[in-house]
């Protein structure tokens, strides 16, 4: 009499990267991530637990016993950044099957695990080998939750070029109809999930502080072969705010200068600005597709700061090579009351400046006494032109005409 044995089914583990610094939601999100997987002996949790002695509530005993998983310990003042703490994280990835990169403050649908798996292999069965499923997710409060989540699954924008090169994004309620994750631009670093492998091939530069993780990571997958794709469904919530908590650069008197040194590599590697004095090997770009490429398929061009109306607009990826790219500059101008000392102001114009302090845009903001109600304020100026060099806002009173005029060089 034969026997017939079943072929026993290879695990589809998972290997969950979390980054934590002082953050009283870690042990929360821990709990919920286990609690809400449909098969939380598939996961292998690796954290990177940045604390404090002070912080007498971020305590992971309850965690120590349990094999699943991994706990980098290190002390607050030994901590550089997030990208380097996450990079020590990428060292402990075990060939599992998937990847999930996370913040330490997140919430989780039910079989959230499962839903993931699912949307990738779907797309995988479209004939995309390596799908890359990130978004910035809805935002939960913790102060309420569950009352407060967002349940509208969010999309990633463009916003702007920064004066120092980086291109920031701003999230966008999507269609809760699609069927199907949408193709997306750009990368989240509060939630990725991917083949493991990505582990690997694309693991975070520890030499980078903060700004300018997200755009180059997002240029890294691409040309390494990954297909970045929002969620169709809401997977987690994520905290946005961390109100009144401690980051990192509260702590790290040197952080300013760390960020102006991650904002150079980020130039040279992307080409901002033409700048490519350094030459990445470990932590550039890949090989499977160019930077060329990225920039036809987002709409963004790095050389000269330009996008594309497609990009703008928010019109799903791809571009194609016909279609014009133009120039853009958006830009938060940070003022004080105290910077002005009339009572009759009537507008305030606003002029950007070439290297040869040629005028290259005036826009005059009415109402700026108004303003002047608050002790810090902030104007927006946006102009379809180059990176300018300087940024005048000269204020106009009703008796006096023109009176203080401030210079902020970029």
């Amino acid at each position: 009499m034969g026997f017939k044995f079943e072929k026993e089914e290879k695990k589809e583990t998972i290997f969950v990267q979390i980054a934590s610094y002082r953050d009283p939601e870690l042990l929360p999100t821990l709990r919920d991530l286990f609690d809400k997987a449909k098969y939380p002996d598939n996961l292998h949790v690796c954290v990177a637990w940045q604390h404090s002695e002070e912080d007498k509530w971020d305590n992971l005993d309850e965690f120590k016993n349990d094999t699943r998983l991994t706990i980098i310990d290190i002390a607050h003042t030994d901590a550089k950044s997030a990208c380097w703490a996450r990079n020590l994280i990428q060292q402990k990835y075990n060939n599992e099957t998937y990847t999930l990169q996370l913040d330490s403050h997140h919430r989780f649908v039910e079989n959230w695990d499962e839903e993931c798996i699912t949307m990738l292999k779907g797309l995988m069965n479209q004939g995309y080998d390596k799908p890359l499923l990130t978004s910035y997710i809805p935002s939960y409060n913790p102060e309420k939750d569950p009352d407060g989540r967002v349940n509208v699954p969010w999309g990633m924008s463009f916003d702007r070029f920064t004066p120092e090169g980086i291109v920031f994004f701003l999230p966008y309620y999507m269609n809760e109809k699609n069927l199907y994750p949408i193709k997306a631009r750009f990368f989240s670093a509060h939630f990725a999930f991917t083949l493991g492998q990505h582990a690997v091939e694309v693991q975070h530069d520890p030499e980078y502080y903060f700004h300018g993780e997200e755009i180059t990571l997002a240029v890294r997958s691409f040309t390494h072969g990954y297909d970045l794709f929002h969620p169709n469904k809401v997977i987690a919530w994520h905290e946005y705010t961390r109100k009144g908590r401690v980051k990192q650069w509260d702590d790290d008197r040197t952080w300013g200068q760390k960020n102006k040194d991650c904002h150079r590599k980020v130039r040279s590697l992307l080409g901002v600005d033409n700048e490519d004095d350094i030459k990445e090997e470990k932590y550039g770009l890949g090989k499977v597709r160019t930077l060329k490429e990225y920039e036809v398929y987002s709409g963004i061009r790095f050389s000269d700061r330009a996008i594309t109306t497609k990009c703008k607009n928010n019109g799903l990826p791809p571009g194609t090579e016909e279609d014009p790219f133009n120039d853009e500059f958006k830009h938060p101008i940070n003022l004080s009351n105290s910077q002005f000392s009339k009572d009759d102001y009537n507008f305030a114009a606003v002029i950007l400046q070439d290297d040869k302090a040629q005028e290259l845009h005036r826009e005059d903001v009415i109402g700026f006494q108004d303003l002047l109600k608050q002790k810090d304020f902030q104007i927006w100026v946006k102009a379809n032109v180059p990176k300018p060099n300087n940024i005048i806002v000269w204020a106009h009173s009703l008796k006096d005409g023109w009176a203080e005029k401030i210079h902020i060089p970029l």
